[in-house]
């Protein structure tokens, strides 16, 4: 039988860096690869307790079906905790998501024509653009730098692309680079949003968990017109499989949305969502980020300094305020998917993520970004060790 897709699904292909990543899944083998939190941190006692309450109160509340745009409960406590953020925010302002995830899903869906133009910091978010990607936009991308996106040059990059109807950021401890937008540039940011009447996202899984330095406004927070789509998520600050996320969004947006929630899945998880919010009811969720703050930030500087003590001094990385990763930038000529295909894995036993496909427009192969909060503290420092003599043998030789 032969099978004609839809149009739309040529641009949905498998990832060859997914495939250099199962190999990673061998237990023999060092990950840096995952954007994955430490599971020893996770809050399993107090997850218990709550998901065994919940699945026996009486009536069967948490079992049955629920409001498509999530639990009135869990509304009101995602809009105070942003509203803690520094945010205006009702419980009318959120929809709960499986997962942030499906909010760059929805976002393209709801505003992308093929051959539409996104803009997004290059590099951005790889998990983005495989949602962006089945919408068939274009890509038009801004330079990073230890700022963030170089607004004087989004102001070019709008002129040139008439058909840009959104800005993708991820303005927190940018993945893959781990760099913050700066305060002056969110502003600009905003104001050039204002000025060519394009939709900006804004994504912020890492928000909370900043190590140095003072938290900066979220977008959302500056803007004027309504035009910010603020995605949040429990993935990275709770644990990732409760898989809940949220939208905050003007109304309209927001409606809009919603009904795309209904077509995709009804509605998030009943049962997580309900012990979702008795955790929060329950337990102190700052009190256990900070938790998460302090250990990440040990990690990072454990990973940091290894780095220094064993990579190439021709190699950077960068030193990020907080987040999961750095971003290493190798010498010009560095195949850094060929080199983990041919010698990270196979030798050294490590895996990391190569940079190039992390670039929408024009791939950049001397780039990786490298994972420090899932490892253990040991396997950071042999990982690293055993990285750095690979790369050392590949450039004397």
């Amino acid at each position: 039988m032969t099978f004609r897709y839809a149009q739309r699904m040529a641009r949905v292909q498998p990832s060859a860096i997914r495939e250099l990543l199962a190999l990673g899944a061998d237990p023999s083998i060092i990950s840096f690869g995952g954007g994955y939190p430490d599971a020893t941190l996770f809050p399993v006692d107090k997850l218990d307790a709550v998901f065994h309450e919940v699945i026996r109160a009486p009536g069967g509340a948490a079992l049955q079906y629920a409001p498509s745009n999530g639990l009135p409960r869990l509304r009101e406590q995602i809009a105070s905790l942003m509203r803690a953020d520094g945010t205006d925010c009702t419980a009318d302002d959120v929809l709960v998501l499986q997962g942030s995830q499906q909010g760059l899903d929805f976002a393209a869906r709801m505003l992308i024509d093929p051959d539409d133009v996104i803009i997004t910091e290059d590099p951005t978010f790889l998990g983005a653009l495989i949602a962006f990607d089945p919408s068939q936009p274009r890509y038009a991308t801004v330079p990073v730098d230890a700022d963030g996106m170089q607004t004087d040059q989004l102001e070019a990059v709008l002129r040139a692309n008439p058909r840009a109807r959104m800005i993708y950021t991820v303005p927190d401890f940018q993945n893959p680079t781990g760099v913050t937008l700066s305060l002056e540039r969110r502003k600009a940011l905003i104001a050039l949003a204002n000025a060519h009447d394009v939709i900006v996202l804004e994504d912020t899984p890492y928000r909370h968990i900043r190590f140095t330095g003072q938290s900066l406004p979220t977008l959302k927070s500056l803007d004027t017109e309504g035009r910010v789509i603020h995605l949040g998520s429990f993935s990275k600050v709770l644990v990732p499989a409760l898989r809940i996320g949220w939208a905050v969004a003007s109304p309209d947006l927001l409606e809009r949305m919603g009904l795309l929630k209904v077509a995709a899945d009804t509605q998030t998880s009943t049962l997580n969502m309900a012990a979702a919010s008795l955790f929060l009811d329950r337990y102190d969720l700052d009190d256990h980020i900070a938790t998460l703050r302090s250990a990440y930030r040990h990690k990072k500087e454990t990973m940091l300094d290894a780095i220094r003590q064993h990579f190439p001094q021709d190699i950077h990385v960068t030193d990020p305020e907080g987040g999961l990763f750095t971003w290493a930038t190798f010498p010009e000529g560095f195949d850094a998917t060929t080199f983990m295909r041919d010698v990270a894995l196979p030798q050294a036993r490590v895996a990391y993520v190569p940079g190039a496909t992390f670039f929408p427009v024009t791939p950049r192969p001397n780039y990786a970004r490298i994972n420090f909060s899932a490892p253990s503290e040991a396997n950071i420092r042999s990982g690293i060790a055993a990285l750095g003599e690979a790369l050392k043998s590949h450039f004397l030789s």
